[in-house]
C-alpha cells in the first residue's frame, strides 16, 4: 500500500504517470508496505501467462528476493525511477523516505534495487549513471545501506500513516533496530540471484 498522502499524476510524455505527494512526507516516513492485496506472481506463473503479459509484468512489477513478481494493487505500481530517488526499500517489505518529500514532489525509487530483468535506459539526470542494470543492487548496496541507516533513525519520530499495515514481525524488527538490539538488515537481502 502506498502512503495515503499521495496521488497519481501525469508527469511527462516520457515517464507517463507518477506518484506525487499531496502533503509533506518527512524523512523516515514509511511510504509503501507490501500488503495482502498485492499480487505475488511466481516466475512459473509468468511463463504460463504467455508473452501477451510480458510487457505488463516488466513495466508494473518488481521482483522480490525469491524471484517472484510483485504487482501492487494501488498506484504504488506507478512509482517512477530516479538515480536520486527519495524513497528506498528495506529488507522488511516496506519502503521509507530517505529525505523530506515536499508537496507536489514525485515519490521515486531507484529501479536498481527492484531486480529488473533487463537493462533500463533512464532519463538523463546529469549523474554518472545512465542505465539501470539487473545487478545494480550488488554494486550500490553500500551507498543505499548508508542512506537507509541515516533515515531509519527517524522512523519512530515521524507520523506513520501506514503503521497499521505492518505485521508483528515487521514491528518487532523496527523496534529491535531502533533500540540497538539488531543491526538494520542490508538492502542487499532484497537481491534475487537469477539462474540466467
Amino acid at each position: 500500500m502506498i502512503h495515503p498522502d499521495t496521488k497519481l499524476e501525469f508527469i511527462s510524455e516520457t515517464k507517463g504517470y507518477g506518484v506525487v505527494a499531496t502533503r509533506r512526507i518527512p524523512k523516515g516516513t514509511i511510504t509503501w508496505v507490501q500488503d495482502n492485496l498485492d499480487t505475488v506472481i511466481s516466475e512459473e506463473k509468468v511463463r504460463q501467462l504467455g508473452s501477451s503479459y510480458f510487457d505488463i509484468i516488466d513495466t508494473y512489477t518488481f521482483r522480490d528476493s525469491a524471484g517472484n513478481h510483485v504487482l501492487c494493487w494501488d498506484h504504488g505500481k506507478y512509482v517512477n525511477h530516479s538515480f536520486n530517488a527519495n524513497c528506498l526499500t528495506t529488507a522488511y517489505n516496506f519502503e521509507i523516505a530517505i529525505r523530506d518529500i515536499e508537496v507536489g514532489e514525485e515519490l521515486t525509487d531507484d529501479y536498481g534495487y527492484l531486480n529488473i530483468t533487463s537493462p533500463f535506459h533512464a532519463e538523463d539526470e546529469a549523474v554518472d549513471r545512465k542505465v539501470v542494470y539487473p545487478d545494480d543492487l550488488k554494486t550500490y548496496y553500500p551507498i543505499w545501506d548508508e542512506k537507509l541507516e541515516n533515515a531509519f533513525q527517524w522512523v519512530n519520530k515521524v507520523p506513520q500513516a501506514l503503521q497499521h499495515m505492518l505485521n508483528k514481525d515487521q514491528n518487532e524488527e523496527i523496534e529491535a533496530v531502533l533500540n540497538g538490539h539488531k543491526k538494520l538488515e542490508s538492502i542487499l537481502n532484497c537481491y534475487y540471484e537469477s539462474d540466467k
